[in-house]
């Protein structure tokens, strides 16, 4: 994982034009064979994207202010109890436990980073969504 390369994903992300849909979300990073992997070596992994995107967020709380992770179990219950919740946070918060989340100068919109590694049978990623919808 190179944070440089994935800064440049963030910033051509933030400076593109929203899809039709209102938001666009990449894979800055994956896994490969986590999901056969056994349990220690996912959870180390898991541990390594979470100090990766630690490490990126904190260079874009240099860029556009500290923000504090947004836990997504809130979101899930919404969710569970049948509330209507905006794509891509919809996504996102089944995806991932807690999402850094800025509204960078000039974009427009809101940009979120997470580790999606909710789900043992997929592949860890690393994920950054921008979308003009605010978050729930």
């Amino acid at each position: 994982m190179d944070i440089a390369k994935c800064l440049t994903a963030v910033e051509s992300l933030c400076t593109g034009e929203f899809p039709e849909a209102g938001h666009r979300t990449v894979e800055l990073a994956t896994s490969h064979g986590t999901r056969a992997d056994d349990a220690l070596t996912r959870e180390r992994t898991v541990a390594d994207f979470h100090a990766y995107r630690e490490a990126l967020a904190q260079r874009l709380h240099d860029r556009w202010g500290r923000q504090h992770p947004s836990g997504q179990q809130t979101v899930r219950l919404r969710l569970a109890r049948g509330e209507e919740i905006p794509e891509p946070w919809a996504t996102l918060s089944l995806l991932t436990d807690e999402l850094d989340v800025w509204q960078p100068t000039g974009a427009g919109g809101w940009l979120a980073l997470g580790v999606a590694d909710r789900d043992d049978t997929d592949e860890i990623r690393l994920l950054a969504a921008v979308t003009a919808t605010p978050p729930p």
